[in-house]
């Protein structure tokens, strides 16, 4: 562990690294920029980028690449040499400030919901200097934004700053009423990352996994999780080994990688790395999930990120730890000894409910994918109803503003278990509501149900816009106040008054809860195509154009690309399910039911009966004629798909989706009559339980 300080951001570009290669004057502008948000001067560019190329050299690094996020949801990069050529014929490693600002890779392929046509090919990258540039695979990666020739935003970046830079200027507005005067207000974010490991030849056998990431046929194993013994259990030598080196090259890319334990499901794991600046802990997290693949292939694993790879286990999350902080350390969300008293504590507390009840569709929106779609509800995740916990002390706090009585203090500070050589255990004032998707954990607020391979700016773009929002209007209200104290208390009533529908601190996988949140008003977004239509509601669009986060054609952008992607990724699950269908498993139970025919045959020549074993033929036989006609029912439906985004997202949910799930049932059921040996890949029993 001696070695782990130097370890630790060796391959970063980061402030001690530019505080030792660049002149004073040049990391004061820069570290100014990324502790203010002010603008760069772009004279410093040519400075900044010498620095840059030879540490980047010094480290073996030989291209380099703009490194972004395009709307796919994961990155991009187009590598150069740093090579320049000599008039002598030799070279020498250059690299200028123009080409650290600014890239042009070709933006043609790269989905853009309609916001230019596909022959408009070129794009622009924009550094973003409050991220650190990074070295991988012996290339300088500098994070950056990414928009189209005529201006349009094309990634995920941009519009997340721009969410940054809208709570800043709301909160600092807030903070003022209170005679704070910060510089800058920043949002943190710790996400933790869930993920399967399984063997590198089994998942070269299951074509389902290699093309969509799932497995889309596969009976559970006669063990599954209800024994709950996976679950922070003793981590096996593997994958301990595979999570050692997995520290190694996220520390080495300066990710605070934390901790580490197993998850419920078999073979499932996860890793918490400690809280970041928001747009910090975005680039952490694409680049986190990449290196997991990465150095879960030098360990013979497949590291896997789909939401439901395993039908019957619980699926893979990313639950978003998220804050708000000063740049002199303060967290908004703490509140205190006595939160009943702390006013700021409960401003910021009130702006946050109401924003999570008015902007839920957007929440449920900023996790819609036909792979999280699997895994919400199905009693491992939160609900697709978006609800907040917040405690029983915060819920006693705000229930006795709503009333207009007097607070009265649990007083409840530690539980004493009855073990005399044991402490006192201290009591947080809130508990870990597992079922809830918007839970209060302390000092800040976990949202779980984004899934394992999402890009988690979208979630915190929804989130830091819907917050400055309100922020915004409650700046608005408080400022023009004769009397701040008592039009605070005012505003804190009347808020929550019209907002605690959204708080539940119930059981959210109760079989009444989605009948109480029906009543309470709450969305029950349950499908992607349910949820999506509502990105472009007239209030969303107000709610982003005010705060410049996106225009209303990116918005519209989006919205397509997202229903486009629905419907593609259920397509290629249902070609992907009819190739295996028919080139895999009809043919292997035809060809275990003759097997066993040829039995029957055998030994009825001989005089013997073998009532069992024509019984086999006779049921295998009649279930894979069951699968031939829904093989070709999904077929039909498949074939029947409409023409746009909209409408064939809404037909894949409601026509191929089903005809896939009875198809898959009829053969799971076969895998249960087919000997083993005929049955074509690996069943969950040897996928899941591995040594």
């Amino acid at each position: 562990m001696n070695r782990v300080p130097e370890l630790f951001g060796s391959m970063v570009f980061n402030e001690a690294v530019m505080k030792e290669r660049l002149p004073k004057d040049v990391f004061k502008a820069l570290h100014k920029t990324m502790k203010e948000g002010t603008a760069l001067d772009p004279a410093i560019a040519n400075v900044v980028a010498a620095a840059m190329k030879d540490w980047a050299v010094s480290k073996g690094a030989t291209h380099f690449t703009h490194w972004f996020q395009p709307m796919t949801g994961i990155t991009a990069e187009k590598h150069d040499s740093f090579i320049s050529p000599c008039p002598d014929g030799s070279v020498i490693m250059e690299f200028s400030g123009k080409e650290l600002i600014k890239g042009e890779p070709d933006a043609s392929s790269f989905p853009s919901g309609g916001l230019r046509a596909t022959f408009e090919a070129r794009g622009y990258t924009a550094w973003d200097p409050t991220s650190f540039a990074f070295i991988k695979d012996k290339t300088l990666c500098i994070p950056t934004a990414f928009c189209s020739y005529t201006g349009e935003v094309l990634d995920k970046k941009t519009p997340l700053l721009r969410s940054m830079d809208a709570i800043n200027k709301q909160a600092c507005r807030v903070l003022r009423l209170f005679g704070k005067e910060v510089k800058r207000v920043t949002t943190t974010v710790g996400p933790e990352q869930e993920y399967f490991l399984i063997n590198k030849e089994d998942y070269a056998k299951r074509p389902d996994l290699i093309l969509t990431g799932r497995t889309l046929f596969g009976h559970p194993a006669p063990k599954g999780q209800e024994m709950e013994d996976h679950y922070f259990g003793s981590i096996r030598p593997r994958v301990k080994a595979f999570m050692e080196d997995l520290d190694d090259e996220l520390w080495k890319l300066g990710i605070c990688s934390k901790t580490e334990h197993n998850e419920v499901a078999p073979s499932q794991h996860e890793m918490a790395p400690i809280f970041s600046t928001t747009n910090i802990a975005t680039d952490h997290n694409q680049l986190a999930m990449e290196v997991m693949k990465k150095v879960a292939d030098r360990h013979g694993f497949v590291c896997l990120l789909h939401e439901k790879p395993f039908e019957g286990v619980n699926g893979s999350g990313k639950h978003n730890n998220w804050s708000i902080s000063t740049d002199e350390g303060e967290n908004l969300l703490e509140p205190g000894k006595t939160p009943s008293s702390n006013a700021q504590f409960l401003l910021f507390l009130t702006a946050v409910i109401k924003a999570v009840d008015e902007y839920q569709d957007l929440l449920r929106i900023s996790v819609a994918s036909a792979g999280n779609d699997h895994r919400l509800g199905a009693n491992e995740a939160p609900p697709a109803i978006v609800s907040m916990y917040i405690g029983d002390e915060l819920g006693a706090v705000v229930d006795a503003l709503v009333s207009g009585e007097d607070y009265k203090d649990p007083a409840k500070n530690s539980m004493d278990i009855g073990v005399s050589v044991l402490p006192p255990i201290p009591v947080d004032n809130s508990d870990r509501n597992r079922t809830s998707p918007f839970a209060f954990t302390g000092n800040k607020f976990e949202f779980r149900m984004p899934g394992s391979s999402f890009n988690i700016a979208c979630t915190n773009i929804m989130l830091n816009t819907a917050v400055a929002e309100e922020l915004r209007l409650f700046a608005d209200e408080l400022e023009q106040a004769a009397d701040f104290d008592k039009a605070l208390t005012a505003l804190i009533r009347r808020e929550l008054k019209d907002h605690q529908n959204i708080i539940f601190n119930g059981n959210g996988y109760g079989a009444d809860w989605p009948a109480e949140a029906e009543k309470r008003g709450l969305l029950n977004l349950r499908a992607t195509p349910d949820a999506l239509p509502h990105y472009t509601d007239e209030k969303n669009v107000q709610l982003f154009g005010c705060h410049g986060v996106y225009t209303k054609q990116e918005m519209q952008s989006r919205e397509e690309i997202s229903l486009d992607e629905y419907a593609k990724t259920l397509h290629i699950e249902a070609m992907t399910m009819l190739d295996m269908m028919k080139k895999q498993i009809v043919p292997a139970c035809i060809a275990y039911s003759s097997a066993v025919a040829q039995t029957v045959a055998t030994k009825k020549s001989i005089g013997i009966d073998a009532p069992a074993e024509a019984d086999i033929v006779q049921k295998v036989t009649s279930k894979t004629a069951s699968l031939i006609a829904l093989q070709q029912d999904l077929e039909t439906a498949v074939a029947g798909a409409p023409e746009g985004a909209q409408p064939a997202a809404r037909y894949y949910c409601d026509a191929v989706l089903p005809a896939m799930e009875k198809a898959r049932a009829v053969a799971d059921e076969l895998e249960m009559l087919v000997g083993k040996e005929y049955w074509p890949f690996p069943a969950y029993g040897d996928i899941l339980f591995y040594t």
